[in-house]
């Protein structure tokens, strides 16, 4: 049995494959769906919703769907719809289905939906589980006034429910702007919900009537995403732990349209390391944010689902591949999951070691490098050699696992790798009188060396060199180098920019310390 704590599905052996068998659905396939509301842009709760979704269906060899509830007009942002998908792509989650992307059972956008939602109103109505109601928003903000004054929950109080059919009529031919409610029923039977097990809610007791339909012709949540999610054949609805006490009033409309609900899991909520909520006020945990700033989508997607549960091993550096494999419902807890954005350099950090040792990533990586030096430096740049490949290359692997952004090699620490640095006499002069000496000898080891140079042989030279000079101390020599190569005092080893700089280029930056030294 899958799930055997909290579920009543079954896991079906099918050759060497496990297929989830599922009552809403055809049986053997998953169908999953991330639903988010264009009302604002994508961030990371949301991310994390549409991840563990991804991972269910990857993990069982389903459809991921990306369905946008669009319903709510008056609160639509522009450009959210599209940035969404765009971020879900960025990110690595591309849906199987979406507005974008098509499929057989669109349209993807709830707002092109509305007659299979008003349709479904009307049946509801014809059946009696639904009525018209006709309350002015006077009445209900006095209803609402009312119940807070006297220290009560707001409900509304099923007045129209009351009425009798030739009322209804009367006021329909009258024009009467209303809504259309479900009629809440008493009695709600459980439901095992994948995470947090055996769930009863009676909301009859605590709610009035809810609307299915509002004035303007658009269906609420309630509706719609119970029509969407039936008529798209999802077999299996992951959201956050927010609906849970929702979903008997959605098992409620289930009921009376005679549809089988799918199989709810809802997932705890992603709070800040503190306890606190993510607020979208924060400004930050949008995805467009984490994308401009240079975080890794992997690393994103890794830092999520390294703070809650649903895993087998919890390590830092997984990649998408091993989240799915790696994923076990069963492993999901109901605790909240408490993320530290602090940490995520350190998992960017990982993930970029990662790409820069795959080839194919890696030439991915200097190619955006390269773009971004001509735009930091523009006129500034010391050669055209510095945007080849194989330099860009070079300085990568000796950097990687020290940076944990590229964005970082373009800060004035590493300047140095793509402008010459300009440095006084006067800084010389601080450190040794025997800087043409030192100059003539660094400029002796690199020719000596030709191309081979490495970090290990450098420094063992570098100790050599530093017994041939008269005054100088070893420390003082380091600093001079470091000077003349960087214009900096601290940084990457001397042998390390020496190695990334290359021959050609140390040459030419000791032979300037040999002409200042002159000058001087």
């Amino acid at each position: 049995m899958l799930f055997t704590r909290r579920c009543v599905q079954c896991l079906t052996a099918v050759g060497n494959r496990q297929v989830i068998r599922c009552c809403s659905a055809a049986q053997g396939e998953v169908r999953v769906r991330f639903a988010p509301s264009p009302t604002g842009f994508l961030h990371l709760g949301g991310l994390r919703t549409a991840l563990y979704n991804y991972i269910f269906a990857k993990k069982y060899g389903g459809v991921f769907i990306l369905r946008l509830e669009d319903t709510d007009q008056s609160r639509l942002v522009p450009g959210a719809a599209e940035s969404i998908e765009d971020m879900l792509e960025w990110a690595g989650l591309p849906p199987d289905e979406s507005p974008r992307r098509g499929g057989s059972v669109g349209p993807y956008l709830q707002s092109q939906r509305l007659d299979l939602y008003n349709q479904t109103a009307k049946q509801l109505v014809e059946s009696n589980h639904a009525y018209y109601c006709f309350c002015s928003s006077q009445r209900l903000d006095l209803l609402k006034k009312e119940a807070v004054r006297s220290g009560q929950i707001p409900r509304y109080d099923n007045r129209c429910r009351h009425l009798r059919a030739e009322q209804v009529q009367e006021k329909l031919a009258q024009g009467v702007p209303h809504v259309i409610r479900f009629r809440l029923e008493e009695g709600v039977e459980p439901f095992q919900d994948l995470i947090f097990g055996k769930n009863h809610h009676d909301v009859a007791q605590v709610e009035g009537d809810p609307v299915v339909r509002k004035a303007d012709g658009f269906p609420t949540y309630h509706l719609a995403n119970i029509v969407d999610d039936h008529y798209m054949r999802i077999s299996h609805v992951l959201r956050g732990s927010e609906w849970l006490i929702s979903t008997s009033k959605h098992l409620l409309m289930y009921r009376a349209l005679g549809w089988q609900p799918p199989t709810f899991g809802h997932l705890p909520l992603l709070m800040n390391k503190d306890g606190s909520k993510l607020s979208k006020r924060q400004g930050d945990i949008f995805i467009q944010s984490f994308q401009r700033d240079g975080v890794l989508p992997e690393a994103l997607l890794d830092i999520t689902t390294n703070c809650g549960s649903g895993f087998n091993t919890n390590r830092i550096g997984r990649r998408i591949d091993e989240l799915i494999s790696e994923f076990n419902p069963e492993k999901i807890t109901t605790h909240s999951a408490l993320i530290d954005l602090e940490k995520l350099p350190e998992f960017n950090r990982i993930h970029l070691q990662h790409r820069i040792e795959n080839e194919e990533q890696c030439r991915l990586l200097i190619k955006d490098l390269q773009e971004q030096i001509q735009q930091a430096f523009i006129a500034e740049i010391q050669g055209r050699d510095v945007l080849h490949e194989d330099y860009i290359r070079r300085v990568l692997h000796l950097r990687k696992g020290h940076i944990s952004s590229l964005k970082e090699l373009l800060s004035p620490a590493y300047s140095y790798l793509w402008v010459r640095p300009s440095i006084s006499s006067q800084q010389v002069a601080s450190l040794t009188a025997e800087a043409h000496h030192i100059a003539s000898l660094v400029l002796k080891l690199i020719a000596e060396r030709g191309e081979e140079l490495t970090v290990d042989r450098l420094n063992k030279d570098l100790k050599t060199l530093a017994k041939q000079t008269k005054a100088t101390k070893y420390r003082e020599l380091m600093k001079l180098l470091r000077l003349t190569l960087s214009g900096l005092q601290q940084g990457p080893s001397v042998a390390e920019m020496m190695v990334s700089l290359g021959p050609a280029e140390i040459s030419h930056r000791f032979k300037k310390l040999v002409l200042l030294s002159e000058t001087s």
